[in-house]
């Protein structure tokens, strides 16, 4: 009876392992079309849920969109236009690399410097792994801001050419814009490309 007492004790005193599931909980990306822009209105509140600083998670979105942005009081602003399964995707992909463990795959785990190299380390399991330093899947960038012949796309004016066309720009491409000044947000069609080069009218 002693002995059992004493089993029941130490039963109680283990932690609860929830199980089930990866205790992950995630609020959905939102987003939101601003102009030549694209918010990411919850993005501070999707890195808490992480446990990751807002600013690191930012600079993987950028890379994973192959974008610039900008992060605004918890606010993701991203250069083209996105959609919420762009976010997800990023989302993901910044996950396996930054948050789930690789061999229990839960996400109890803290990124640490050890020497010169980043670690991602498992307070679950004990494993430990290093991560990537550039991070940003090929999968979560892929064709996201080609410029295609007839397609229309919103586009910010950022310079002006040497013939006072407006110059915006889209991922790798320079877009050509007659009749656009620099600042100005406009509605583009492209008529033609050659190269990272494509000539376009306002819509």
């Amino acid at each position: 009876m002693e002995y059992e007492a004493s089993l029941d004790r130490a039963l109680d005193a283990v932690p609860d392992i929830q199980s089930g599931g990866d205790r992950l909980s995630v609020p959905d990306p939102q987003a939101q079309a601003d102009g030549a822009f694209t918010r990411f209105n919850n993005l501070d509140a999707v890195a808490d849920a992480l446990a990751r600083e807002t600013d690191h998670l930012h600079r993987f979105v950028q890379r994973a969109l192959a974008t610039s942005g900008k992060l605004e009081e918890g606010v993701g602003r991203y250069n083209g236009n996105f959609d919420e399964r762009d976010f997800e995707a990023a989302v993901e992909d910044y996950t396996e690399e930054y948050v789930r463990c690789s061999e229990c795959g839960l996400p109890d785990t803290r990124l640490v410097q050890e020497d010169r190299t980043m670690m991602l380390r498992c307070d679950a399991c004990g494993a430990f792994r290093p991560v990537k330093k550039g991070g940003g899947s090929s999968n979560t960038r892929q064709q996201r801001d080609e410029v295609k012949p007839g397609e229309t796309y919103t586009v910010e004016v950022t310079d002006t050419g040497r013939k006072g066309d407006g110059v915006a720009h889209r991922g790798d491409y320079t877009i050509f814009v007659p009749g656009a000044s620099e600042g100005d947000v406009v509605e583009v069609y492209i008529e033609n490309t050659s190269g990272n080069l494509a000539f376009s009218r306002i819509a």
